[in-house]
């Protein structure tokens, strides 16, 4: 039926918005100093990239300005974001 398929496309989609809207926010949790961890963290497709040799560390709550990292926090968000998405499907 129409209505199944119009889900489907829906569901499909689901992957590339959910990283369109999680990566600003994983990006906003990572700390600022000189700004080179934000600007080394990129989204490639459905993949987000800390492209700096101290991310792990600073995930790890290094940082007085991210003690909890941004790795889990942005998960928490994500699944926030598809719950929401997925409720209204």
């Amino acid at each position: 039926s129409n209505i199944f398929k119009r889900r489907i496309k829906k569901l499909q989609q689901l992957p590339e918005l959910s990283m369109k809207a999680t990566y600003p926010y994983y990006r906003s949790k990572t700390p600022i100093r000189s700004g080179n961890a934000r600007n080394k963290t990129k989204r490639n497709g459905l993949v987000i990239r800390s492209n700096y040799a101290y991310a792990g560390r600073l995930d790890e709550g290094w940082s007085n300005q991210a003690p909890n990292g941004f790795t889990d926090p942005s998960i928490d968000y994500l699944e926030n974001f598809i719950e929401g998405k997925v409720g209204k499907i």
